[in-house]
C-alpha cells in the first residue's frame, strides 16, 4: 500500500470511528427518542472536546495516537465515510448523521457495539454544539473544503527549460528530454534519416502513407527549412484533422448506434464527426473546443453539444418507474464520466455511489456536477439556419407570394368557402393578432384512438414562443403512460415526428395547454399528429384553440368548425385557366406560372431543415445526492457546481439550464484550471510519442501514475495557453523537436536502463492503428477516395429487425473505399478485417487503445476477401504505372509500401518470389509486412 493510500484508509478509518466512538445509545435511551439539546451555550474546548477524546481513546485505543487528531477535524466531519453521508450537518443536529446514530436512531449503526455509550447529557451537549454551528479552533469556511497537495490540483507552474550545453537541447522540449537522461547516465538517438522522417511524419499526423513523389522530393530539398516546410504542409492538409479526430471519438465514446439491445442506427450522429474534423482542421483554439462541447447552443455551435449525447442510450423503456429512473441516473452518470475524464482527467464517476477514495472529490461534488447536465436529453435537435439561407428562403417566399396574387386572375370561381380539410402532416390556424398568456388546444374528436400530437407551435410574428427552451410551460389533461416516445415534454421540443409526440390517455379526446413567461401577442397556430408523414392515426379532426390574457378568461380564436370534413379537400393545387384570356395576357400568365414552380421546387429545398444528435435541453427539476447512488435513497437538494476542491461555479439552485452548462464551460475552460491544460498537453504528446508523459491519461489523481517529466509538462501546458490554445502550435513545438526526430533504433545498453522508452532516448516505434492499416492499403493500392464528410459508409451487412443484426461484409465496392473514419460506428460490433487490430468499443470511453498481437489480426490481414480484393488491385496497379520488368514493379511496390527502395537481396527475392507465385501475391506479401504496420 502506498503512503497516500494509507493516509486515505486511516482517514476513512477516523470518520467511521468517529461515529462509532460517539455513537453508543445513551444509557436512557431506550425508547430511541432523541434527546433535545442543552440550551446552554457550549464551549468546544470544555464540552465537547472531552467527550470525543474520551470515546476516540475507547475505539481506537492507545496504539493510534493519531485518532484524536483525526476525529477533532471538521472537514472529516463534513465529508462524512465512504457512504458520502456527512456526520454533521452545521446548524442542524436533527438532521445529522452523527446525532442519529448516537441517539440510538438506526439500529443498524450502535458504535461501539460494546462498552459504555453516550448519555443523555453528552447527545444534549454535541446537538447544542451543533446547532450553535459547529464552533472549532481555528476553523473557518475555508477550511471545510477538501484540499491537496497532489501534483496536478496545483496551479500550472511556468519551469524554465533547463540550460544545457548540449546540440540536443536545441529547444525546450529536448532540454527537458536530455536532462532527464542525463540524471539516467543514458544519451538521446542521433537523427533519423529523412526517408524515415516523411513515413514517420505523414503516418503519425495524417493516418496515410507519402507518396514516393513527396518522398523524393523531401530527401532532395536542400534547403534549411525543408523540415519546417514539410510540418508545415503536413498541418495544413485536410487529411490531418481526418486522423486526429479519430483520436477525440474514441476518447469520447461516440458512436452512430444507441447499443443496448436493440441497437438502432443513429442517422443524425455523423455532423459531430464532420464538425470535430473541421475543428482541428481549422485549429479552434483548444478552449473554444471544450467550451462548445459543452454548451454550443450558447456560442453558436449547436453541433458541438453531440459531445454530451455522444455515448450509449437505451431506447428501451417500460412501465417500471424505477427503471425509467435508473435509466436516467445512468445517463446522466455517462454524461459526467465522459466530461470529465476527457477534459478534466479525473474520475469523478466514482464518486457516484460515495466519496472519491482517493481524491478531494465528494459524493456531493458529483451530484453537482449532475445538475449542470440535468437538463440535457438525448434527442435529435433542428438545426438553426443560417441567417443568408433565412434571407434567401423570405425572398424566395416573397416571391412566391407575388406570383400568386398575379395569378389568381386565372383561378376559376369556386363554391366552397371551407378551409381544407385536417391533415396529419401540417396544419396552420391563423387569427387576428391577440394578446394571450395561455393557449389551451382541445381535441373534441379524433380519426382513432387517443389523440396525438408531435409538435405544438404558438407564433408571435416569426418567433415559435411555445419552446420549452423559451421557457414556456405545458400542461395537459393526461398522458398515456409506460411510453418514453409519447411524452408531454415533447409537445414543445422543437423536435417533429411520432418519437417525440404527446398522447392523451383519452379516447377520443384531451386538451394540451401552452403558458408563456409573459404575455405574447400571438396569430398563428401550427400542429400536427407527425410531421415527418411515418403515422397517420390519431389525427385531431375537431377541436378549438383558445387563448387567456388571464388566468381563467378563455375565448375561442380558431377551430374546425370552418374545415372541410376530414378525408376531403378542396383542389390541392389551385387549376389555373388561360384560355379565356387574350393570348398575349395567357402567355404572361403560363409564363408566371412556370416561375412559380421553380420558386416552389427551390422553396422545398431551401425548407428542409438539417437535424443532428446533439440532444435537447429543458429545465430539470432538483438534483438530488442518492445515498450510496440509490435513485430510491433521496438526500439533500444539491445545486449545481463545479468539484469544490478546485473551484465553484456560484450559481444558484434555480439557474437556467443552458447557464449551467456555460458555467460549467467556462470553468473547465479557465486557464486558471489546473487540468485542462496539462490533460490536452498530455494527449497530444501521448499521440506523438505512443504513452503520454502520465500514462494514466484519463486519471491525473491520486490512484493514477506520476509525469515522468513534470516540468515538461507543464511547460506545455503553460505554451499552449500562451499561444491562444493553439493544438496546431503544440504539434509544431514537437515535431520541431530533436527528440521526436531521433532515430528509433534500439540501444542494448539503454533498453537495459528504460526498457520501456518512457525516458525518450529514441522514437519509441508503434503498430498503426486499424484505420491506419486500412487507409494505407487504400492509398497503396489507389483506392482511396478522400471525399470527405456527410453520411458514411457500413462495415456491415444490415438485418433490419427490431433488434438489429449486424453481418460482415462479404463484397466490397467503391463505396467502401473511403476514409475508415467515415466508416458508421457500430456499437457492440467489430468490422470483421480492420475490428482486431484493437478497434475500440464505443460503448465506453477509451483514452488509449491496447495493442494485441493475435492470430486473427495475421489471418484477417492475410486471407480477407478485403486484402485479396486490394491485393488484386495493387497488382493492377504496378502492371499500368511501373516499367515493365519485375524489378520496377519490386521497385514501385517498396517505394508505395514503405517509401524507400529495396536493397539487392530484397530485389532478388521479390523477384524470385513473383515468378514463384505471382505478382498478386507478391502485393498480398507487401500488405502483410511489419515495416507496413509500423511507425518507424
Amino acid at each position: 500500500m502506498t503512503r497516500r493510500q494509507y493516509q486515505f484508509a486511516a482517514i476513512m478509518l477516523a470518520v467511521f470511528s468517529l461515529v462509532g466512538a460517539v455513537s453508543a445509545i445513551a444509557e436512557d435511551a431506550g425508547t430511541q427518542q432523541l434527546v433535545a439539546a442543552t440550551t446552554k451555550k457550549v464551549d468546544f474546548e470544555s464540552d465537547v472536546k472531552p467527550i470525543l477524546e474520551s470515546r476516540c481513546v475507547d475505539c481506537h485505543g492507545p496504539e493510534d495516537p493519531e485518532a484524536k487528531f483525526r476525529i477533532l477535524s471538521r472537514k472529516s466531519l463534513l465529508r462524512g465515510g465512504e457512504s458520502g453521508e456527512p456526520a454533521i450537518v452545521p446548524a442542524s443536529s436533527a438532521d445529522s448523521f452523527l446525532i442519529k446514530v448516537v441517539a440510538g436512531l438506526d439500529p443498524h449503526l450502535k458504535m461501539p457495539p460494546e462498552g459504555p455509550r453516550l448519555t443523555s447529557q453528552q447527545i444534549a451537549v454535541l446537538r447544542a454544539w451543533i446547532d450553535q454551528g459547529l464552533a472549532m479552533p481555528d476553523a473557518d469556511a475555508s477550511s471545510d473544503i477538501d484540499r491537496t497537495d497532489h501534483w496536478s490540483f496545483q496551479p500550472i507552474g511556468n519551469p524554465e527549460p533547463p540550460q544545457l550545453e548540449d546540440k540536443f537541447a536545441a529547444s525546450p522540449i529536448d532540454a527537458f528530454i536530455l536532462k532527464k537522461l542525463q540524471e539516467q547516465q543514458l544519451a538521446p538517438s542521433s537523427r533519423a534519416d529523412r526517408r524515415t522522417l516523411i513515413r514517420r511524419l505523414f503516418l503519425v499526423m495524417l493516418g496515410l502513407p507519402p507518396t514516393p513523389e513527396q518522398v523524393t522530393e523531401f530527401v532532395n530539398d536542400d534547403s534549411p527549412n525543408a523540415w519546417k516546410n514539410l510540418v508545415d504542409q503536413v498541418l495544413e492538409s485536410p487529411r490531418y484533422g481526418e486522423r486526429w479526430a479519430r483520436h477525440w471519438l474514441d476518447l469520447i465514446r461516440f458512436g452512430e448506434t444507441h447499443g443496448f439491445e436493440t441497437n438502432r442506427e443513429r442517422p443524425n450522429a455523423w455532423p459531430y464527426r464532420d464538425w470535430v474534423i473541421n475543428a482541428l482542421n481549422s485549429d479552434k483554439p483548444y478552449d473554444d473546443f471544450v467550451r462548445q462541447q459543452i454548451a454550443g447552443d450558447a456560442f453558436g455551435e449547436p453541433i458541438g453539444t453531440g459531445f454530451l449525447v455522444a455515448g450509449p442510450h437505451d431506447i428501451v423503456k417500460g412501465r417500471d418507474p424505477n427503471l425509467a429512473l435508473m435509466q436516467r441516473q445512468d445517463e446522466l452518470s455517462d454524461m459526467i464520466n465522459a466530461t470529465t475524464t476527457a477534459f478534466l482527467g479525473m474520475t469523478i464517476g466514482c464518486a457516484r455511489c460515495h466519496n472519491h477514495k482517493f481524491d478531494p472529490i465528494t459524493q456531493r461534488d458529483f451530484y453537482a456536477v449532475q445538475a449542470v447536465f440535468a437538463g440535457v436529453q438525448h434527442a435529435d435537435q433542428k438545426l438553426p439556419v443560417p441567417s443568408e439561407c433565412q434571407k434567401e428562403i423570405a425572398n424566395v417566399q416573397e416571391q412566391i407570394r407575388e406570383l400568386r396574387r398575379k395569378l389568381v386572375e386565372f383561378i376559376p370561381p369556386t363554391e366552397s368557402g371551407l378551409r381544407e380539410a385536417v391533415t396529419a402532416k401540417h396544419n396552420v390556424d391563423t387569427f387576428g393578432p391577440v394578446e394571450a398568456k395561455q393557449v389551451r388546444f382541445t381535441i373534441l374528436k379524433t380519426s382513432s384512438s387517443q389523440p396525438c400530437i408531435d409538435e405544438l407551435e404558438i407564433f408571435a410574428g416569426e418567433k415559435n414562443v411555445a419552446l420549452a427552451s423559451a421557457g414556456a410551460i405545458a400542461t395537459c389533461s393526461s398522458s398515456l403512460p409506460g411510453y418514453e416516445i409519447h411524452k408531454l415534454q415533447h409537445i414543445n421540443d422543437g423536435v417533429y415526428g411520432n418519437k417525440r409526440s404527446w398522447i392523451s390517455n383519452e379516447a377520443g379526446a384531451g386538451w394540451v395547454q401552452i403558458e408563456f413567461p409573459k404575455p405574447q401577442r400571438i396569430d398563428r397556430v401550427e400542429w400536427a399528429r407527425d410531421r415527418e408523414s411515418q403515422y397517420g392515426d390519431r389525427v385531431a379532426i375537431e377541436y378549438r384553440i383558445e387563448v387567456a390574457a388571464k388566468s381563467g378568461e378563455w375565448h375561442v380564436v380558431s377551430s374546425s368548425d370552418d374545415r372541410l370534413p376530414f378525408g376531403q379537400s378542396n383542389q390541392a393545387e389551385p387549376v389555373y385557366a388561360f384560355d379565356k384570356a387574350t393570348s398575349d395576357r395567357a402567355a404572361e400568365g403560363r409564363q408566371w406560372l412556370t416561375e412559380l414552380k421553380v420558386a416552389e421546387k427551390k422553396a422545398a429545398g431551401l425548407s428542409v431543415v438539417p437535424m443532428v444528435y446533439a440532444g435537447t435541453f429543458q429545465q430539470p427539476g432538483p438534483t438530488h445526492r442518492l445515498y450510496r447512488g440509490d435513485h430510491n435513497a433521496r438526500r439533500e437538494v444539491v445545486g449545481p457546481d463545479a468539484i469544490e476542491s478546485l473551484g465553484s461555479l456560484k450559481l444558484p439552485g434555480d439557474a437556467a439550464e443552458q447557464k449551467r452548462r456555460v458555467a460549467f464551460a467556462e470553468w473547465v475552460a479557465d486557464s486558471a484550471n489546473p487540468l485542462t491544460a496539462r490533460v490536452i498537453a498530455n494527449r497530444l504528446w501521448q499521440f506523438h510519442f505512443g504513452t503520454g508523459i502520465v500514462d494514466t491519461p484519463s486519471d491525473f489523481g491520486a490512484n493514477g501514475t506520476l509525469p515522468t517529466h513534470p516540468e515538461l509538462l507543464d511547460w506545455l501546458a503553460r505554451d499552449l495557453m500562451n499561444n491562444g490554445w493553439s493544438l496546431k502550435h503544440l504539434h509544431r513545438q514537437m515535431l520541431m523537436s530533436n527528440t521526436w526526430q531521433q532515430s528509433s533504433r534500439p540501444d542494448s545498453s539503454s533498453l537495459k536502463v528504460d526498457g520501456a522508452t518512457r525516458l525518450l532516448w529514441r522514437f519509441p516505434p508503434r503498430r498503426i492503428e486499424a484505420e491506419v492499416i486500412r487507409d494505407s492499403i487504400l492509398v497503396v493500392t489507389g483506392k482511396l477516395d478522400t471525399k470527405m464528410g456527410g453520411q458514411g459508409f457500413s462495415g456491415f451487412e444490415v438485418e433490419l429487425e427490431n433488434v438489429r443484426h449486424f453481418h460482415p461484409k462479404s463484397t466490397y465496392g467503391p463505396e467502401d473505399f473511403r476514409r475508415m473514419i467515415y466508416m458508421t460506428k457500430v456499437r457492440q460490433e467489430q468490422e470483421s478485417v480492420f475490428g482486431s487490430f484493437d478497434c475500440p468499443d464505443a460503448s465506453q470511453v477509451t483514452p488509449k487503445r491496447s495493442r494485441s498481437t493475435t492470430p486473427l489480426q495475421a489471418l484477417n490481414l492475410l486471407n480477407s476477401s478485403f486484402v485479396i480484393e486490394q491485393a488484386k488491385f495493387f497488382a493492377e496497379r504496378l502492371e499500368k504505372s511501373a516499367p515493365p520488368s519485375d524489378d520496377g514493379k519490386v521497385t514501385l511496390a517498396f517505394a508505395l509500401c514503405f517509401g524507400r527502395l529495396p536493397g539487392e537481396q530484397e530485389l532478388a527475392d521479390s523477384r524470385t518470389f513473383i515468378e514463384q507465385a505471382g505478382l498478386q501475391q507478391f502485393c498480398r506479401a507487401m500488405l502483410n509486412a511489419n515495416e507496413f504496420v509500423f511507425v518507424p
